[in-house]
């Protein structure tokens, strides 16, 4: 399994668009701006469920009225093609909920 770090993951997440995504030492981490709780719950829900589907599970803080989300494969200390996979999953149910990214905020 591929470890992406410094340049090799930036090019990976420019690869695999995944514009919504942003770097961060051994992680890749977005925000989705929700605007309100119960559409971040709702999202959070289907993030988990295709979380399970994968067999791998990011970290997610939600608030009012965001929702952050890191990945990261804790086996390798790196980012791998797990999290690039989920991280695409996770855009596409964003999208598909009408909730747009902030990959730079803190």
């Amino acid at each position: 399994m591929t470890a992406y770090t410094g340049q090799n993951l930036t090019a990976a997440l420019n690869n695999n668009g995944l514009a919504d995504w942003q770097a961060r030492n051994d992680t890749i981490s977005t925000r989705l701006l929700t605007g309100d709780f119960a559409t971040g719950l709702d999202l959070i829900n289907k993030i988990g469920a295709a979380a399970e589907d994968a067999g791998h599970h990011p970290d997610i803080t939600l608030t009012f009225p965001h929702v952050d989300i890191q990945l990261t494969s804790h086996d390798t200390n790196a980012v791998t093609e797990r999290d690039l996979d989920l991280a695409g999953t996770i855009s596409e149910l964003a999208a598909s909920a009408g909730v747009k990214a902030d990959p730079n905020a803190d």
